[in-house]
């Protein structure tokens, strides 16, 4: 079964910087001259995550605000006590949605709903240069 790898750079901002990838996902497939299989994106960040979303403002600022209430910035975090660096609840919030995200390539498009993006998000303190991994297996 025929493989493809190829990588997204991104310049984000941190803080919750916030990117609709769907667009640069369906032009890898098309590049790619696959029609069925699976695509897997991958942020190899311990600061970063992927997830699917609505790319709307409100659903954007629900998240970010969910995030703001599950993993603060400012709390007391043991990582920032052995490391210094302010970033604890980056490394939260990242763990709990994860690195990677793989979706079911039908006919050469991403078998996403109707109102579903795939959303990249750069949870660190500061300005971050990001290299997305973004492998197409199928036929």
């Amino acid at each position: 079964m025929p493989v493809t790898t190829t990588t997204i750079s991104l310049e984000t901002r941190g803080n919750a910087d916030m990117h609709n990838l769907t667009g640069a996902l369906t032009a890898a497939i098309q590049e790619s001259g696959l029609q069925n299989g699976t695509l897997t994106i991958f942020c190899p960040s311990s600061t970063s995550a992927v997830t699917t979303i609505e790319y709307e403002p409100g659903a954007l600022a629900d998240l970010r605000r969910l995030f703001d209430q599950l993993a603060p910035q400012g709390h007391d975090y043991a990582h920032e006590a052995a490391w210094g660096d302010g970033n604890g609840h980056s490394h939260l919030r990242a763990a709990l949605l994860g690195p990677s995200l793989t979706v079911p390539l039908v006919d050469g498009h991403l078998t996403l709903g109707t109102w579903q993006q795939v959303l990249y998000i750069d949870f660190d303190i500061r300005p971050r240069q990001r290299q997305l991994v973004v492998q197409i297996v199928g036929e």
